[in-house]
């Protein structure tokens, strides 16, 4: 089918929530897509994200193929090999404990809250359950997780919200001091606010937060939906600010295009939930779980070292173009936000994917960059010879 063909499938039986680009996908290879029409395009979005591996990877496809055609879906009824090797991979890579796996980065993050709330609930009773999140921040589209998410315009329509989440500044401590009560039981925020405008947090901010949530014995809960499985060039984003998440989540790049996620908890939090406290049909899911394991084969410490090159080189580049569009760049790794003056970060975006560049907006003004992992510098060069011609001074 052409682009037509689809788009009119799309509007005819398929709810019209997305704006989308107007572009069908039809095949990749590495980090280079091709549309219906064949038209070439270099991806810097990875699916929002979640391409960690890019498109075609033989060994991840055959992973998938392999475990297929053993046992595609068993459920959590029974152990199987795959998701057992997966925690025993992923959970001492993070420092943690223990993992729960999902599928979705609003499922684990409802998780981490749940294991917040019962772990206050066991051991102070009712009445600690607020969570403090940050104004900005972004943390999934269910119920609970929207109001969790400190942007005002996501909190409409939906009423009646779940309730005990409260709001502070990123970067102040006395804002968020101004939220604490005897009610709080957790802080849960994310380390780059992705959804937000691709903002990192400092480092001093996080790790007082992280004393502070040491000392009034309040959960601290890092959402590395969009940070984690080595998008900021380590394992998760955490390591490199100096702290140790009592709970932290992940999903999008974990299984390299397949609906995955999950969390984990250090040792204090290991027991909080037990059997029949959460559970998920599809979590583990033997042919996800097959695919991480691919994910986790590739996240040496070599390659996490050239994800972070390759995020300065990305960084140090489009710096050099001396863009009278471009107003900062910041981020970590493979997770960049360029600021954009002088047109909007949408008509940008509009711009390069017609000179065949994929990239994504954030926040008000951010075009966000999350390319595959696994880009060579060639397609690099490609992507970066676009934003000069597009961008250029």
């Amino acid at each position: 089918m052409n682009f037509n063909d689809i788009k009119a499938l799309d509007e005819g039986y398929v709810l019209q929530t997305y704006a989308r680009n107007q572009l069908a996908i039809d095949h990749g290879c590495g980090a280079t897509l091709f549309d219906a029409e064949g038209k070439k395009y270099i991806d810097f979005t990875s699916g929002i994200g979640v391409c960690s591996l890019g498109y075609a990877n033989e060994a991840w496809a055959r992973a998938i193929y392999d475990q297929a055609m053993k046992v595609g879906h068993i459920s959590n009824l029974f152990y199987t090999e795959p998701y057992a090797k997966l925690a025993s991979r992923l959970v001492p890579a993070a420092g943690m404990a223990a993992a729960f796996f999902g599928n979705s980065g609003a499922e684990a993050n409802e998780g981490m809250i749940k294991v917040a709330r019962k772990y206050s609930y066991e051991k102070y009773g009712q009445g600690r359950s607020a969570i403090i999140t940050l104004k900005n921040s972004f943390h999934g589209r269910t119920i609970t997780t929207l109001k969790a998410t400190g942007q005002d315009h996501y909190h409409d329509y939906f009423f009646p919200f779940t309730e005990g989440f409260r709001y502070a500044q990123a970067n102040d401590m006395d804002s968020l001091l101004s939220q604490a009560g005897e009610d709080v039981c957790a802080v849960m925020m994310e380390l780059i606010q992705g959804e937000g405008g691709v903002n990192p947090l400092e480092k001093e901010f996080v790790q007082s937060v992280a004393k502070l949530c040491q000392e009034r014995d309040w959960l601290l809960l890092i959402d590395e939906v969009q940070t984690g499985v080595g998008r900021t060039g380590t394992m998760f984003a955490y390591q490199q600010f100096g702290v140790q998440p009592d709970v932290v989540s992940f999903a999008k790049g974990i299984a390299g295009g397949l609906p995955f996620g999950g969390f984990m908890t250090n040792e204090k939090c290991r027991n909080v939930l037990r059997a029949g406290d959460h559970g998920s049909t599809f979590g583990g899911n033997p042919m996800a779980a097959a695919a991480a394991n691919v994910v986790m084969d590739t996240l040496t410490p070599a390659f996490l070292e050239e994800v972070r090159e390759k995020g300065q080189y990305l960084r140090e580049r489009i710096a050099a173009l001396g863009s009278p569009y471009v107003s900062g760049i910041r981020g970590m790794g493979l997770m960049l936000g360029v600021g954009v003056q002088g047109m909007t970060h949408r008509e940008l975006k509009d711009k390069l994917m017609e000179r065949g560049l994929l990239c994504l907006t954030a926040g008000a003004d951010t075009l966000r960059l999350l390319p595959p992992l696994v880009i060579t510098r060639k397609e690099l060069d490609q992507g970066l010879a676009i934003m000069a011609e597009v961008m250029g001074a």
